[in-house]
């Protein structure tokens, strides 16, 4: 496992330790369908009827493409290929161009444990070039994609033309709601590390911040305080709890997102530019960011920017924080703070 998390961190920029975490999931994922691969997963069907017996009966589907993004690149893998293989199927896995390692590792694993040649392939390249081949070639029955909201759209529009059938995880824009009787040090434990782990690179971080009006000011006094202390470092940095961002690109579609946020009138509390560290200059690092005083109507808010950056709504009651909260074109992830448990359900359900 020490040679998979290292060729994770290596690749991605995250600390050694979080890569530790994600193979010690990545081998309970195959563990566990490993334990339904000798199950029987029909059913009987009543008909009705004593001279007839109905069965339902699951087979596989056939070739599947499976299409994994940069941010946990062998966790979101393992999630399409262990279900894929023990059900039956051949894979065709494409991992991101920047994060291809620890794929080429599982290939041999997989070799190494004795599956069939032909039975788990991997292509390697960027998504225009083999990704999108993979959805429009008729002879892939399903292809299963992780990634942004646009890409999700062609690999559908294109999956159209040969029937085939598609499973999309998308990009999220989740809200962190707050209520003013929430545990006060426990929400913000938790809004710290909903956005800023693995530097906000996560398709479910609670990155909009909406907090009950009565609490705002001290609450987000709070959460600027600690996220200042936030440590950026390396992979093999002991002390640092979060690392870079994928690449230079990437760190200027954030830069973007910030910068457009501040010209439509949010405030910056913290953050908001690249550190000044020098032994983090050869890094893509950019610090937490603290954006207050958001409206919906900013791009910052409403659109992904899948980076250390948290913006900061107010709410005035129940109603207010689920009509904020719901207006995204996301569906992904949510959290609602509260001491009320029958509040929490309520809001939550909304």
């Amino acid at each position: 496992t020490k040679s998979f998390a290292r060729a994770e961190s290596l690749d991605t920029g995250k600390r050694v330790v979080e890569s530790e975490y994600d193979i010690a999931d990545v081998v309970s994922c195959f563990r566990y369908y490993g334990g339904l691969a000798g199950t029987d997963a029909g059913r009987v069907i009543d008909t009705g009827r004593d001279d007839a017996v109905s069965r339902v009966v699951y087979e596989p589907v056939g070739v599947c493409a499976l299409i994994t993004p940069w941010n946990y690149p062998l966790l979101q893998a393992s999630w399409k290929v262990a279900p894929a293989l023990l059900a039956g199927n051949t894979i065709i896995l494409k991992p991101s161009e920047l994060t291809p390692s620890t794929s080429v590792l599982l290939m041999r694993a997989l070799e190494e444990a004795g599956l069939p040649a032909g039975a788990a392939n991997l292509v390697l390249g960027a998504g225009p070039e083999v990704g999108a081949p993979l959805s429009e070639d008729p002879r892939v029955d399903l292809v299963s994609f992780t990634g942004g909201l646009d890409t999700g759209r062609r690999i559908m529009a294109t999956a159209a033309a040969t029937v085939k059938k598609v499973a999309l995880e998308l990009g999220g824009k989740n809200p962190n709601v707050v209520f003013a009787d929430a545990d006060f040090e426990t929400a913000v434990d938790f809004a710290l590390t909903a956005v800023f782990l693995h530097s906000g690179q996560v398709c479910s971080a609670g990155a909009r911040l909406i907090v009950e009006d009565s609490l705002h000011d001290r609450f987000v006094d709070e959460v600027v305080r600690r996220a200042r202390l936030i440590r950026l470092g390396g992979p093999y940095d002991a002390e640092a709890e979060t690392g870079a961002l994928i690449s230079a690109q990437h760190r200027e579609k954030v830069e973007a997102y910030v910068a457009s946020g501040l010209a439509e009138g949010a405030v910056l509390r913290c953050g908001g530019a690249r550190p000044d560290d020098p032994a983090l200059a050869d890094g893509h690092y950019y610090l937490p960011t603290v954006l207050d005083e958001c409206r919906q109507d900013m791009r910052v808010v409403h659109e992904e920017s899948f980076g250390p950056v948290l913006t900061v709504e107010r709410f005035t009651d129940e109603d207010d924080a689920v009509r904020i909260a719901n207006d995204t074109e996301y569906g992904l992830a949510g959290a609602v703070w509260t001491e009320d448990a029958g509040k929490a359900q309520r809001v939550a359900r909304r």
